[in-house]
């Protein structure tokens, strides 16, 4: 698992419980999935088709820095399929897995569209090119 990003949970980040939102951190992963998928696909127009079951497993408070993993399960003719794990770097544990989210290529009429790609590249990889 490769991890992306980290973001800083503040007050605005809070459910009534003063733990990170649900929603919150749900809307963290989406967009950093998406911004994976463009950057892989190469392609601005990525829509998330599916998330699998989400498995919440602890939280984070206030001031904690969590982070976003990613790895590449397969590249369809017009999808990418991801995994996902969410750690809170302070107390080492892992806050939520996600299975499988796939993400689709679509044409300027959000239809399907067959991206090309069959294998993740990394930035020496397409320095080469």
């Amino acid at each position: 698992m490769r991890f992306h990003t980290r973001k800083w949970v503040k007050p605005e980040d809070l459910n009534p419980n003063s733990t990170l939102f649900g929603g919150r951190l749900l809307a963290w992963i989406d967009e950093e999935i998406a911004l994976y998928a463009i950057i892989q696909l190469e392609s601005p127009r990525i829509v998330t088709k599916h998330m699998s079951e989400i498995n919440f497993r602890s939280s984070a408070k206030q001031g904690d820095i969590v982070e976003i993993g990613i790895d590449v399960i397969k590249f369809g003719n017009t999808s990418l399929t991801l995994m996902c794990e969410v750690r809170n770097m302070m107390t080492k544990e892992t806050i939520i897995t996600i299975d499988t989210i796939t993400m689709v290529s679509v044409d300027l009429d959000g239809k399907p569209q067959a991206h090309g790609k069959t294998k993740i590249e990394y930035v020496e990889d397409r320095l080469k090119r």
